[in-house]
């Protein structure tokens, strides 16, 4: 019975370290977090499309939540209002960092950040609308093409409040939900291997823009004529 106790013992030590070496806390071992893969494409044309991103892995035995960090450049944005009637709609779940102008032209704008919360069933799918700004007028018109970087992927277990880093994974802070009320600790998944997106806008050509002195002289010469004929026509003189 003694032998049989250190064998054991011993059998819990072994387990205990190979658990410890692979695994990177709450049920995320590194050769899962190998299986995760993340995609993200544009749909639609013009200036309203939609951005599509999808989050797959192997199957756990405990839920695990998800979570994309996507900061966003000024040539786009995302319309605040119409992700909340999308909410109730559809149940997409889109946090912005802060109310954006719709009606702003990009050079005058900012990057702003969307934190979009998937949820099964699996593959984890989302599809939220962006839109494109206009740009401020050229001299030769053209095109200007904005590049959306990927978002940055986390994840949470759902039956663990705080998880442990492994390189090169790492631990932040973020929103546990979409109500944005506390925070929670998630994974930060590095690695990954997503290309960039992008979407060409129309510029404008500013040689073709009457500058305004024109057209307060062009209007001011028209009400002058528009003036004299009547006087001329009622014989005023």
């Amino acid at each position: 019975m003694l032998s049989l106790y250190f064998v054991v013992i011993g059998l819990c030590f072994i387990f205990s370290g190979a658990s410890q070496e692979d695994g990177v806390g709450c049920g995320f071992t590194s050769s899962w977090l190998e299986s995760v893969v993340m995609s993200m494409k544009l749909t639609k044309q013009g200036f309203h499309r939609d951005l599509v991103y999808e989050v797959r892995h192997e199957p756990t035995s405990h839920p695990v939540k998800t979570l994309l960090l996507h900061r966003l450049p000024n040539g786009v944005y995302m319309d605040q209002y119409q992700l909340a009637d999308l909410r109730e709609e559809m149940g997409l779940q889109v946090l912005l960092d802060s109310a954006l102008d719709l009606e702003a032209p990009a050079h005058v704008s900012s990057a702003f950040s969307a934190l979009v919360f998937l949820s099964p069933p699996e593959p984890l799918q989302a599809a939220v609308p962006v839109h494109g700004r206009y740009h401020k007028a050229s001299s030769s018109g053209g095109w200007e093409r904005v590049v959306i970087e990927p978002p940055r992927l986390l994840l949470r277990s759902e039956h663990c409040d705080t998880v442990n880093p492994g390189i090169p994974h790492r631990v932040v802070d973020a929103p546990c939900t979409v109500q944005n009320q506390t925070l929670c600790s998630w994974l930060e998944v590095h690695g990954l291997q997503v290309p960039s997106v992008s979407v060409k806008l129309p510029v404008g050509d500013s040689s073709l823009i009457i500058p305004v002195c024109a057209v307060t002289t062009l209007v001011s010469l028209l009400c002058s004529a528009f003036l004299f004929r009547a006087v001329w026509k009622h014989g005023i003189f």
